[in-house]
């Protein structure tokens, strides 16, 4: 059936007076969340499929039917589809997402709403967008440089400028150029806040000194890495960069009261030097003349040091390495091959951080396509993974949330600047919490989650082999049958969901 005009109204409608089964239901009709109509089995083979390993990895795991609409596409169509999420119709997951009204505020008038109330909406958007977006690699991206880039809900003032941060640095930026990724977090309100860059100060004839905090950061964790060879003097000289930008909301009478701003006179004018680069301060000797000869600014612009900075820091070749290190752990390994990390890093240096054409490097190489089954999923994707392989209707309220906070994974809750671990042992004292929810998810006792197995079942012709494949991506063994007993269809796909198998990818 075709989908019309009035249908799309008819659904916009009834979602936003709460409708949310007849929502779901014209999604499922006519928005490509049901089943297609004829599917092949599941994969079958000894080994992990490619094409399951790569939704698995690219996205939060495959939805009933991606498979074979994967094998269908080839995996770099399928890629290049991604790696341009604008082009994809992601109207079905915008009219369970979107519903949120503060998460399309600035920073500054977020203030109007109440921090359980901003809680509640970006942290529900962000798992209906992780579950239900057609735009998978992206919402993956997202996910990656959100911990990359942490910024506590708790901290302060954060919980009211985190919204804007996710809209206009994370999600902005996440597939497009990692300088630019930078500099737009250097002067988020929230990591201005966040990481005290607010109250960085250099006034004239005072004994200030630059608040070193985010300077530490922006090199530590952000760009070169712990061992990323800068001094402390780098550390002391970058923060000098970057004194002056700072946000106020309560500034009367400005248009962009909601933005970070640049306050001159707090801002150390003096040079600085870092990894080895001189960026020039005030000249106050320097003729009008000689600024003209020298094809410098008629005037010293401190705010341009931060350019600078984040030009000398992005593009330092540590970065490189740092970053594609970071990407590799995350999708290929915890301990990558030296071979695809400076494959990786080649490529991060040569487009001068693109991040599509990094990622098509690193999805497009042999040692992702051998590294199937070597990661642990983190809860995050543990739990939307299997919320999508059993095509579960949520509308990812509280009580969807509680389990996930069970798991130590409570979304934007990390307390460091350094954003939740991709190491194993971080996780290990949660697993109980995850068997606890495929069974409950499988059996039907999830609060707040509807599963339909039966039509699963109906449609995809699921016998005990079947579903097991289904959900891990190949046949299981012999030891793993048997420890699988069918005696109850929903009792035996949450065993699957609890195995150790499924905790992979």
């Amino acid at each position: 059936m075709n989908l019309t005009r009035r249908h799309l109204l008819t659904s916009a409608m009834l979602g936003l007076v709460g409708c949310d089964r007849v929502v779901t239901e014209m999604n499922r009709e006519f928005l490509g969340e049901g089943l297609p109509d004829k599917m092949p089995p599941p994969p079958a083979g000894a080994e992990i499929d490619p094409d399951f390993h790569l939704l698995s990895r690219a996205a939060f795991g495959p939805w009933p039917g991606d498979v074979w609409k994967l094998k269908k596409m080839g995996h770099e169509a399928w890629l290049e589809q991604q790696l341009h999420p604008e082009r994809i119709d992601d109207m079905a997951c915008d009219l369970r997402a979107e519903r949120f009204e503060s998460i399309y505020f600035s920073a500054g008038d977020a203030y109007e709403f109440r921090k359980p109330v901003l809680r509640d909406e970006i942290t529900r958007h962000t798992l209906l967008r992780a579950i239900y977006s057609q735009r998978q690699l992206f919402e993956v991206m997202v996910e990656f440089w959100t911990d990359h880039l942490n910024i506590d809900l708790e901290k302060g003032d954060c919980i009211y400028l985190k919204p804007s941060d996710d809209r206009d640095v994370i999600r902005k930026h996440a597939l497009g150029n990692f300088y630019d990724l930078i500099r737009a977090s250097a002067t988020s309100p929230a990591m201005l806040v966040y990481l005290d860059g607010k109250s960085n100060k250099v006034r004239r004839n005072t004994d200030d000194k630059p608040n070193e905090n985010y300077a530490r950061e922006l090199m530590e964790l952000h760009t070169m890495g712990v061992h990323g060879g800068y001094t402390q003097q780098d550390v002391y000289d970058a923060a000098r960069c970057l004194s002056g930008w700072t946000f106020d909301r309560n500034r009367f009478f400005a248009l962009n009261a909601g933005e970070s701003f640049f306050k001159p006179d707090w801002h150390d004018e003096g040079e600085k030097k870092v990894l080895g680069q001189v960026i020039p301060g005030r000249r106050s000797r320097q003729t009008a003349e000689d600024r003209v000869l020298a094809n410098a600014p008629t005037e010293y612009q401190g705010e341009k040091d931060l350019d600078r900075l984040v030009e000398i820091v992005c593009s330092h070749p540590i970065t490189a390495q740092f970053i594609a290190t970071k990407l590799c752990k995350r999708f290929v390994s915890m301990e990558p091959p030296a071979s695809v990390v400076e494959k990786v890093a080649a490529e991060f240096t040569r487009t001068r951080g693109d991040i599509k054409c990094v990622l098509r490097v690193l999805f497009g190489s042999s040692e992702f396509a051998e590294s199937h089954g070597q990661l642990l999923k983190r809860p995050l994707k543990f739990m939307v993974s299997a919320l999508r392989a059993l095509m579960a209707d949520t509308q990812a309220d509280k009580v969807v949330l509680e389990p996930l906070q069970r798991m130590g994974h409570g979304l934007f809750q990390y307390p460091t600047p350094d954003g939740y671990p991709d190491e194993e042992l971080p996780w290990m004292g949660t697993l109980m919490w995850r068997w606890n929810f495929g069974m409950a998810l499988a059996t039907g006792k999830q609060n707040g989650v509807r599963v339909n197995l039966y039509e699963l079942r109906k449609q995809m012709h699921f016998v005990p082999e079947a579903w097991f494949a289904h959900l891990i991506g190949r046949k299981p063994g012999p030891e793993e049958l048997a420890a699988l007993k069918m005696e109850d269809e929903a009792q035996f796909v949450g065993l699957i969901l609890a195995s150790p198998a499924f905790q992979r990818c």
